[in-house]
């Protein structure tokens, strides 16, 4: 038995308008939810034109020329935009009828390394039982026929399973959303035998170190530690008629452990700076309402904390780079403000977006990344800023 694919019934149009208008073909991203029983999957968008093709307006021919760098670079874009529970999920391609005996060559090579960068930027390690199937959809441009396979990602020599593509109307108009605020304060030592004080480097390790504590940490919800088996919703009353918005969950407690739980030895080591990270950060995370468990929501829920404060660390270190140049001297104190969370609501759904925006970025800016990024118009008074700045 292969996978099935629940999709958003307005993804159809969506495809279906991408395949009348670019020739020979277009590629882009599946973006959705596995959980044990089914995958969902809510939104689909293509991957963007590079400046060249917007000028140039002859479209290359073959797959050959497919950019799988583009690709990848803008599945991790995205998926610093995807709030927990959502992941790509997959890639699709529409072709013409000549390209498509080459499609799944080009598909399969694509989830590969899709999926290859996107856990390389990762601080979570996958559970034991998870989906590691990610989705490979074909559609013929001229007759619309659309074949959707699976690759098991873990498993590089895994050859193609069917699955069933299926459409569902209103598939994300209430999710359940998850909410909680985490404070932070890492304390990250600059051991004086590193090189040149790889900032970056022992950021990472650090929130490496704080992230396995996230993993170990005890999640209240509504004030109760609840069995990871049961289901959420349990106990929750259920609205009558209040179908269109999720169930927000906002009242949720993270207990982290102090210290380990094994005794370890102490040891000196001689720094010669440290790196701090401070402030109080905003989660969020969604999930599918069949039946999901505890432990899906908090799995998504933990990861959304460890993703939003490393994908942050990532952006800030980028904007240096490109405002300050590699090579900086000298090592005073300084102050950098991570970039701000907000959130913006999608079209008929009730699962919002994210994105980072630093203090001096306009509105336009974070429209302009939308529309390149997620193929979606965004108004300006739908952009909502999640913190503070507390300088």
């Amino acid at each position: 038995m292969g996978r099935t694919y629940f999709v958003e019934e307005a993804i159809g149009q969506y495809l279906s308008d991408l395949s009348t208008k670019l020739k020979p073909y277009v590629t882009g991203l599946l973006i959705g939810q596995c959980s044990p029983q089914r995958d969902y999957v809510i939104w689909a968008v293509r991957t963007p034109p590079k400046e060249e093709q917007k000028e140039d307006t002859v479209s290359p021919s073959k797959l050959a020329s497919i950019d799988e760098e583009w690709i990848t670079t803008h599945a991790s874009q995205v998926s610093r935009m995807l709030p927990g529970g959502l992941l790509v999920l997959g890639v699709f391609i529409i072709a013409t009828p000549e390209l498509s005996k080459d499609s799944q060559n080009a598909l399969r090579k694509l989830i590969f390394s899709v999926e290859k960068s996107l856990t390389k930027r990762r601080l979570w390690k996958p559970a034991e039982e998870e989906v590691s199937d990610r989705a490979a959809l074909q559609i013929c441009s001229a007759t619309k026929k659309v074949v959707c396979r699976t690759y098991d990602v873990q498993d590089p020599k895994s050859s193609a399973k069917p699955a069933d593509w299926k459409y569902q109307s209103a598939l994300s108009a209430s999710w359940l959303a998850l909410d909680c605020t985490v404070n932070v304060n890492i304390h990250i030592p600059l051991l004086a035998t590193s090189p040149n004080h790889d900032l970056e480097k022992n950021t990472k390790n650090g929130l490496n170190r704080w992230s396995k504590q996230i993993e170990g940490s005890v999640f209240l919800i509504n004030g109760q530690v609840k069995d990871d088996d049961t289901e959420l919703l349990e106990g929750q009353k259920k609205l009558r008629g209040n179908t269109q918005s999720g169930t927000q969950f906002s009242d949720i407690k993270v207990l982290t452990q102090l210290g380990s739980s094994h005794r370890s030895t102490a040891t000196v080591q001689i720094c010669s700076g440290s790196i701090n990270l401070k402030g109080a950060v905003k989660c969020r995370a969604y999930i599918h309402n069949n039946k999901p468990k505890v432990k899906e929501a908090i799995q998504a829920l933990k990861r959304d904390i460890i993703n939003t404060l490393s994908d942050r660390c990532e952006i800030l270190f980028e904007d240096l780079i490109i405002n300050e140049g590699p090579h900086k001297k000298g090592f005073e104190r300084e102050y950098h403000v991570l970039p701000q969370r907000l959130f913006v609501p999608m079209a008929g759904s009730s699962v919002m977006l994210s994105d980072y925006k630093f203090g001096d970025e306009a509105a336009g800016e974070i429209q302009e990344r939308f529309v390149e990024m997620l193929d979606q118009s965004v108004q300006a008074e739908d952009i909502h800023i999640a913190e503070e700045v507390n300088t």
